[in-house]
């Protein structure tokens, strides 16, 4: 995680007012990564610290007014704290402004005004700060303070002394992005006002152009403020208000004290459509966020790896057997995984991987019950043989090839035994591990080096978070797992058309875990066009898959405008929030000093033009006539780690530009053409109420007929044992307001393709698309053009248009959507049946088309007017058949799905009675994968 250590400076005002600061910490240097890893062996606060941080001090302050307003836009969030503060006492005394932000966050801002002198800040390269902080120094008019840390957020503090009667107004700006945890975006303010306010407020507003699915605030303040918090919402917005009074703010009713103190959270999902994530292009920017769900969990192979050293002993043990106990349940006979337990030696509870089944789980919980920690840490040895076992796997063949392999790390110390440099046992653990392996590391307490974690973490597609040793260590370890213990993708890649981006941001991931979320953002590049395309590719337990989505150059944009508390600018600071992060991380990890250099230069230029104090750069505040200033930089402090940025599970990084997969045919066209070409020009097609429209090419000709039956029928259309194929349509009837049953017309409102011999069946409906094996069942919207890929079956989905399902590369199906206006008195959303002639069947296929894969013999002869002088009749003679036939015309729907083009056809009545073999009703199957059982 990135620390960031608050320093300030300032000037004495003029007519005496003075400012007394503390001054601690030091400035970053450029000092060898083995020198920084020696420094602040420990991070706690000592009492006196803790004391020096109250949020007021004296007894005769007042504070005014204390505001607090989040904007949060499409995930990314500009959070306000304003206070208005009076020295109320008849003696000057230091007045404090205190605010503890997210660890992830960056400050922007800081303005002060104080008895009319107002102090605005702006963020510069630290050295060019630091050079005026120091000048102003040196003639003894400005001093400094440091921060303090709790678990997921730090101190902002400034003091000011200020003479009896006089008022400061103090404001600040951070902004952050919105992680996605466990299927929820948090966002937490820490509340501290201190005193009991006259006018307390707090705003948070959400803006989500794709929708907000749910928004909750739980009560995280305690018993006292149940019920106070307000939430109003649409689909798109939401505004959660909190504003006590005076009366409930106080303790008791006497009390003069406040009980306003702690945390408020606010807990929102938003609404995703398709399967290929939201893009959102706006102010010259875009971000891709991608969190598909739906999808089966991949298999996992874990060695968990846990120091069971002399300083784990206690609480930190117990704590971590725990959770232990939790994790192992949560195993599948899916997953396959061992233990390893480490002090000053190495102890495996099982050499190689083992099945999680019940049993073998059993044996794992008593193993690490009686574990009794003493002794030195060998990390080294541990991690090499962690390693060993996965590789050891691997070469055996036991890992499934779409499974996903992680050692887990749970350490609180540095190393003491074996090799202990830690530089050497980066390298080590680096040297064994595969591509295809990740390792994540878990930090219990202040001991431990955490920068040290967290680089081996991210160098080998992990990442590191540290666990506090307190009451709810076991919670937090557990729900770290839970971040990581359903892989849902591998391999995932996100692509743009050559020539409409730049400066996009990590675009490749090792994993994708259920209920996180990943983001790619960068700049559009000027174009003739009016929309940005994206393309994804990954690959899921048994599926291949290739989505693709698009997003308006100008329609965001052009709502954010009309949007009161969006925050318009959210693309831009999101992609440079987003960069800089990375880039502190690449820093961390450079391997000469001329690369350092040049990354840092980067996020220096970065984080100046976006106004990020990041630990390179500095909030230098100054008074209007620049003759007063305060100092506010980010030095590092490597026991805390500097890059994580988001205390949470995010994805491994790998490199910045990595080819798609082989099997990936990436299109830069808006639309790809379904798999294996568009469809020819004349086929069978079955449409509207509906329609069979059977061509048959021997002939050149084509026949019509339609089907009355009822609601929910399934009707055989494909039955064909030989290929193992078999496509079935149930019915849907019309909306029945002011109709007569009689009348209701029927629709095709599901499709489904059965594949038998590759176990897979696709059902097609107007809602989703759902493929479905022997164990899994994945659901796709129609909201995304995208291609999935499972075996011998293909699925390729045109955004809101059309799915084509090849069995194969034999046999082709495709089922065109229609939709309707939802507030139709009658007509109901319904599907097309798209199947070409060359579709390669067996001589055993049958059913309402599949019996035409065999041409009949067909004569039409004896043509004559009909009753209608538009339509003329005539005889045909088909399997010994003479019908009377009326020459009429049906509907294509592929190329206009509203008026359609005409198809002149022969038409049977009476339900293609004698066309087909047999009566229609004996095409009614029970299940949309049922074969036609009866003879015909």
């Amino acid at each position: 995680m990135r620390c960031l250590a608050l320093l300030f400076g300032l000037l004495v005002l003029q007519q005496g007012h003075c400012f007394e600061f503390l001054v601690e910490g030091d400035w970053e240097t450029e000092m060898p990564l083995k020198e920084q890893h020696g420094r602040f062996k420990r991070g706690v606060l000592t009492n006196e610290e803790q004391e020096d941080f109250e949020a007021v001090q004296g007894d005769d302050i007042t504070v005014e007014s204390y505001r607090v307003e989040s904007r949060i836009t499409s995930r990314f969030c500009h959070t306000t704290f304003k206070s208005f503060v009076v020295n109320s006492g008849p003696n000057a005394q230091s007045i404090g402004f205190h605010v503890q932000i997210p660890k992830r966050a960056f400050i922007t801002n800081f303005t002060m005004n104080v008895n009319g002198v107002t102090f605005v800040g702006s963020v510069k390269e630290k050295t060019v700060a630091r050079n005026l902080y120091a000048q102003a120094r040196a003639r003894g008019k400005a001093a400094g303070i440091v921060r303090a840390n709790s678990q997921d957020m730090e101190t902002f503090k400034a003091e000011v002394h200020v003479p009896s009667g006089n008022r400061i107004e103090f404001e600040l700006h951070y902004q952050e992005m919105m992680y996605r945890k466990l299927g929820l975006y948090e966002h937490t303010l820490h509340l501290q006002p201190g005193r009991l306010v006259p006018r307390f407020q707090l705003d948070v507003y959400i803006y989500e152009p794709n929708g907000i699915a749910s928004v909750e605030v739980p009560n995280t303040l305690g018993e006292h403020f149940t019920g106070l918090a307000q939430v109003t919402s649409n689909k798109h917005k939401a505004h959660v208000v909190f504003k006590p009074s005076l009366k409930q703010q106080r303790k008791c009713d006497n009390c003069t004290t406040s009980a306003l103190s702690g945390i408020f959270t606010v807990k929102y999902d938003v609404i995703r459509e398709s399967a290929a994530g939201e893009l959102h292009v706006s102010d010259g920017h875009f971000v891709h966020f991608f969190a598909p769900t739906n999808l089966s969990p991949l298999p996992k192979n874990i060695v968990f790896v846990i120091d069971v050293s002399g300083s784990m002993w206690g609480v930190k043990m117990k704590q971590t057997v725990e959770a232990m106990q939790a994790i192992l349940d949560d195993l599948t006979m899916d997953d396959y995984f061992s233990i390893i337990d480490f002090n000053h030696n190495v102890r495996c509870w099982s050499d190689e991987l083992v099945q999680g089944s019940t049993i073998q789980v059993a044996e794992a919980k008593k193993y690490i019950q009686d574990i009794k920690p003493n002794g030195g840490t060998n990390i080294n040895e541990a991690l090499l043989r962690a390693g060993q076992i996965l590789h050891k796997a691997a070469n055996q063949g036991m890992l499934n090839s779409r499974s996903v392999s992680m050692i887990i790390l749970v350490s609180d110390g540095d190393p003491t035994v074996g090799e202990i440099k830690l530089s050497a046992i980066q390298k080590n653990v680096k040297k064994i591990m595969r591509e295809d392996f990740s390792l994540f590391s878990l930090g219990i307490g202040f001991d431990v080096d955490y920068d040290f974690l967290e680089r081996i973490a991210t160098e080998n597609r992990g990442v590191a978070q540290r666990i506090y040793a307190n009451k709810d260590a076991s919670e937090q370890l557990r729900r770290f797992y839970s971040q990581v213990s359903s892989p849902l993708l591998r391999k995932i890649t996100v692509l743009f058309p050559e020539g409409s981006v730049s400066d996009v941001t990590q675009n490749s991931f090792d994993k994708y875990f259920s209920g996180s979320e990943l983001v790619v953002a960068g700049k559009v590049l000027p174009s003739d066009g009016t929309s940005l395309n994206s393309f994804i590719t990954a690959s899921s337990d048994r599926l291949d898959l290739s989505l693709q989505t698009e997003a308006d150059y100008m329609r965001l944009d052009a709502e954010l405008a009309r949007q009161q508390h969006a925050f318009t600018g959210f693309a831009r600071q999101m992609w440079a929030y987003i960069t800089v992060n990375q880039l502190l991380s690449e820093r961390s990890q450079a391997p000469t000093a001329s690369r350092k250099r040049k990354i840092t230069q980067r996020i220096l230029n970065l984080a100046v033009e976006h106004q990020f104090v990041t630990p390179l750069t500095a909030l230098l505040v100054e008074s209007e006539e620049a003759n007063e200033k305060l100092l506010a930089d980010s030095p590092k402090d490597p026991r805390k780690g500097c890059c994580g940025g988001s205390g949470t599970v995010i994805p491994e990084r790998t490199p910045m530009v990595e080819s798609p997969p082989p099997w990936v045919q990436l299109t830069t066209t808006p639309t790809p053409s379904p798999a294996l070409g568009p469809l020819p020009e004349r086929l069978t097609i079955v449409d509207n109420d509906p329609h069979f429209i059977i061509h048959l090419p021997k002939n050149n000709m084509d026949v019509c007929f339609n089907i009355d039956s009822k609601p929910g029928h399934i009707l055989n259309l494909v039955s064909d044992p030989g290929t193992g194929v078999v496509v079935n349509g149930q019915l849907v009837g019309s909306k029945r307001v002011g109709v007569e049953k009689e009348n209701v017309k029927t629709y095709f409102g599901t499709i489904s393709v059965f594949s038998k011999l590759d176990g897979i069946m696709v059902t097609v409906s107007t809602d989703r698309i759902q493929l479905t094996d022997s164990k899994h069942n994945h659901s796709f919207s129609w909201g995304a053009t995208a291609d999935i890929t499972q075996d011998r079956v293909k699925v390729s989905i045109v955004k809101d248009s059309q799915v084509t399902v090849t069995v194969d590369e034999k046999i082709r199906v495709m089922m065109l959507l229609h939709r309707v206006w939802k507030k139709h008195p009658t007509s109901v959303d319904f599907l097309g049946l798209y199947i070409p002639n060359s579709n390669q069947y067996s001589s055993k296929a049958h059913g309402l088309i599949g019996q035409f894969g065999q041409e009949p013999e067909v004569r039409v002869y004896n043509l004559h007017q009909g009753a209608d002088p538009l339509k003329k009749e005539a005889t045909m003679e088909v399997k010994g058949n003479k019908l009377a036939v009326t020459r009429g015309w049906q509907k294509d729907y592929r190329r206009d799905k509203k008026r359609g083009s005409d198809i002149f056809c022969w038409f049977i009545h009476n339900s293609g009675k004698g066309f087909i073999d047999g009566h229609y009703t004996t095409y009614i199957v029970p299940r949309l994968d049922s074969f036609l059982q009866r003879p015909l």
